[in-house]
C-alpha cells in the first residue's frame, strides 16, 4: 500500500518524464494501430460483403490470441533486428485479428433480407455496400477498432523489450525509478487505456443509426 501511495508523489516530481513517455506510447501504439484499420477493415468488410472469407477472418483472429506478444518480438528480433520497428510490427500484429474479424462479421451479419430488399429497389453491389451495410456494421467495426485499440495501448509496455521507449521503460527499469515509479507508469498505462476505450464508446454512440438510439431512449424511458 505505501508503494501505491508514493507512487503519487513520483508523479509530480517526475511529471515531464512521464508526459514524454507518455507520448512516446502513445506513438508506438498508435501508428501500428492506424496501419491495422487501413488494412483490416476494407479487407473484413469486402469479405463479409461477398460472404466469403470467413475461416481465413476465424484462423487470423485465433492465431492472433495465441501469439504472446513477447513470442512476436523474440521472432521478429531475428528479421528485423531490435528497434522500433520490431514493436510497432508486434503490435499491428496483435491489433490486426480482431480489426479484421469484427468488420467481416459486421458486414456479413446484416440481414439478408435488407440487402434483398435493397438490390429490389434498383441498387447495386456497391451501393447497397455502401448505403446499407456498412451503416448497419459501422457499430461493430468500431468495437473491433475499440478492443484492438485498449489490446494494443496496454501491450505497448512490451516495445521497451525492443529498444523503442513509452512507458514500459519506467516499468521495467525498477533499479533506477523504484517500486514507485514502476507503479505511477503502470497506472498512466491504465488511464490511457481507458480514455482510448471512452472515446471509442463516444464514437460507439454517435455511430449507432438513429432507430437503435431510438429504441435505447424508448427502453430508458420505461
Amino acid at each position: 500500500m505505501d508503494v501505491v501511495v508514493g507512487a503519487f508523489p513520483f508523479m509530480v516530481a517526475n511529471l515531464s518524464l512521464l508526459l514524454e513517455k507518455a507520448g512516446e506510447h502513445l506513438l508506438i501504439s498508435l501508428i501500428p494501430l492506424l496501419a491495422a484499420i487501413l488494412i483490416g477493415v476494407p479487407v473484413g468488410v469486402w469479405l463479409g460483403h461477398i460472404h466469403r472469407g470467413e475461416f481465413l477472418a476465424v484462423s487470423i483472429t485465433n492465431i492472433g490470441r495465441a501469439l504472446p506478444s513477447l513470442a512476436l518480438i523474440a521472432i521478429l528480433i531475428g528479421m528485423v533486428g531490435i528497434g522500433m520497428l520490431n514493436a510497432m510490427i508486434a503490435l499491428f500484429l496483435l491489433a490486426f485479428p480482431p480489426i479484421l474479424s469484427y468488420a467481416f462479421q459486421a458486414v456479413n451479419s446484416v440481414d439478408a433480407d435488407l440487402t434483398r430488399a435493397a438490390r429490389g429497389m434498383g441498387l447495386g453491389s456497391f451501393q447497397v455496400l455502401m448505403k446499407v451495410e456498412l451503416p448497419l456494421g459501422l457499430p461493430m467495426i468500431i468495437s473491433g477498432i475499440r478492443t484492438a485499440a485498449v489490446l494494443t495501448v496496454s501491450s505497448a509496455t512490451i516495445a521497451t523489450i525492443a529498444g523503442s521507449g513509452g512507458l514500459g521503460d519506467v516499468i521495467l527499469n525498477q533499479v533506477a525509478y523504484g517500486m514507485e515509479g514502476v507503479v505511477a507508469a503502470a497506472l498512466w498505462v491504465a488511464v490511457l487505456a481507458i480514455l482510448i476505450d471512452q472515446f471509442f464508446v463516444l464514437l460507439l454512440t454517435l455511430a449507432s443509426p438513429a432507430g437503435v438510439k431510438h429504441l435505447r431512449r424508448a427502453s430508458v424511458a420505461v
